[in-house]
C-alpha cells in the first residue's frame, strides 16, 4: 500500500484503524506493553504475518510513520492489514494483566493475572492458538502460585499425550523461557511443546483468580488420588479392616481408573485382569499365557502402572505400604481373617517392592504369590 497512489476505501480504513490504534497504545496506560516485540501478539495459525516487521516492538512501531511502514520492502496491503490487527491484539490485551518481569513474581510483585477462561474445557485445548502474551500469564500463575516445582506429568489431562522423558520433567525449567524459545528447542517438536503448554494452562486455569493467604494453602493433585488419599487417612485412623467392596471402591476401583486415564487400553485391560475386577484374581502366567506374551514382556507392561503412580502420587508408596502394615498387624490377632487378596494384589500392582521381571526380590515375591493364588484356585 503506498499512500502516494489512488487509494480505496478499505485502504483507507487500515490507515484509519492505525492511526486510531497508535493513538491509544501510546497513552501512558499501555506504557508496558511498548517494549514488546510485535510477534507478542501473534499466533502459530496467523498466516500472511508481516515477518519484516514482527522483531521490532510495539514503541518503534508506533512512532513510525504509517506511509514509511507501508513502504518497507514485502509489505503489501494484506500484510498491512495482518499488522493492524497484531495492534488490535496488543489493545485488546489489558495492562494489568501482562507480565513485565517473572522473576518479580516470585517476590509477590506480580499484578493479578486474568481468571478469563477459568471454565474453559480443557479438552478443546489448541496448541495453536497460544500466543506470546498468553504464555506469559500462564507461566506468570505457575510462578506466582509456588508450582514451579510440580512435574508436567503431575498436572496433565492424561499421561498418554505427553512424551514419557517429561513426565518428571519440574515446570520450573520453562517458565523463564519464550514461547519461541521452547518451539526452539532441541527434540521440543509439535507433540511435546503442545503437552507443555496444555499444563501450563491447565494451571493457568485453576490459580489465576485464586488469592493468598498466610495461614491456608491450596494443595493441587489429581482428583482421583485425593479422593484414596482422603479415604486412607480416615482408614488408618479407624480399627478394623473394612470389607471387600469397599477396599474395592475406595482404593482399587480410583487407581484402576486413573490408569485408564493414562495408559493405553492393553495396559488397563491387563489391570483390570490381574487384579480380577471382572472374574477371578489372575497370575502373571495366567496373564502371559491369554494374551499370547512372555512374562517378561507382562512385567514390562506392568512396570508401566508403576511408573505412572510415581508420578500421579509419589508419596503413594508409602501410604498404601502403611495400610498394608495395619492390616497385616490387624489379622495376625484375629481368629477369622477377611479375604484381602485383591487388596494385596493391588499393593503389589500399583507400588512394587521392585521393579518387576528383574532377577530380584520382586520377581521371587510374585512367584510365591502366584503360587498361592493356584494352590487357592485347585482348592
Amino acid at each position: 500500500m503506498r499512500l502516494g497512489k489512488t487509494v480505496s476505501v478499505e485502504e483507507l480504513q487500515v490507515v484509519s484503524r492505525f492511526e486510531s490504534l497508535r493513538e491509544s497504545l501510546l497513552s501512558e496506560a499501555y506504557t508496558d506493553h511498548l517494549d514488546k516485540p510485535l510477534a507478542y501478539w501473534a499466533l502459530p495459525t496467523d498466516r500472511r504475518l508481516p515477518l519484516a516487521l514482527l522483531g521490532r516492538t510495539l514503541g518503534n512501531l508506533l512512532n513510525t510513520p504509517f506511509a514509511h511502514l507501508s513502504s518497507t520492502p514485502g509489505i503489501g496491503r494484506k500484510k498491512i492489514a495482518s499488522l493492524v490487527l497484531l495492534l488490535g491484539r496488543a489493545a485488546n490485551t489489558d495492562p494489568a494483566e501482562l507480565p513485565t518481569d517473572i522473576l518479580a513474581l516470585q517476590d509477590g510483585a506480580a499484578r493479578q493475572a486474568d481468571c478469563a477462561g477459568a471454565d474453559v474445557d480443557v479438552d478443546r485445548f489448541d496448541p495453536s492458538a497460544v500466543s506470546e502474551v498468553s504464555w506469559a500469564q500462564w507461566r506468570a500463575s505457575v510462578v506466582r502460585h509456588g508450582l514451579a516445582g510440580e512435574s508436567l506429568g503431575r498436572f496433565a489431562p492424561s499421561l498418554q499425550n505427553m512424551t514419557r522423558v517429561v513426565w518428571n520433567t519440574p515446570l520450573g525449567i520453562y517458565t523463564s523461557s519464550t514461547l519461541a524459545e521452547i518451539r526452539a528447542m532441541k527434540t521440543h517438536g509439535e507433540k511435546r511443546v503442545g503437552a507443555i503448554l496444555e499444563v501450563f494452562h491447565v494451571a493457568h486455569t485453576l490459580v489465576a483468580g485464586m488469592g493468598t493467604r498466610n495461614h491456608l494453602v491450596v494443595r493441587i493433585v489429581p482428583r482421583l488420588i485425593d479422593r484414596v488419599e482422603q479415604w486412607i487417612s480416615r482408614a488408618l485412623q479407624r480399627p478394623g479392616i473394612p470389607g471387600r467392596q469397599e477396599l474395592f471402591s475406595e482404593l482399587v476401583q480410583p487407581l484402576l481408573e486413573q490408569i485408564r486415564i493414562d495408559a493405553p487400553q492393553q495396559v488397563y485391560s491387563m489391570a483390570e485382569t490381574r487384579l480380577g475386577v471382572n472374574g477371578p484374581l489372575t497370575s502373571v502366567r495366567q496373564v502371559a499365557r491369554t494374551m499370547g506374551l512372555t512374562r517378561a514382556r507382562v512385567y514390562q507392561l506392568l512396570n508401566e502402572i508403576n511408573d505412572i503412580m510415581m508420578v500421579r502420587w509419589p508419596t503413594g508408596r508409602h501410604q498404601v505400604h502403611e495400610l498394608r502394615e495395619k492390616y497385616a498387624a490387624e489379622t495376625a490377632d484375629s481368629d477369622g481373617a477377611p479375604d484381602l487378596r485383591q487388596f494385596h494384589a493391588a499393593v503389589e500392582l500399583f507400588y512394587p517392592g521392585s521393579r518387576r521381571g528383574a532377577a530380584g526380590p520382586l520377581e521371587r515375591t510374585f512367584d510365591a504369590f502366584e503360587q498361592e493364588e493356584e494352590l487357592l484356585e485347585v482348592s
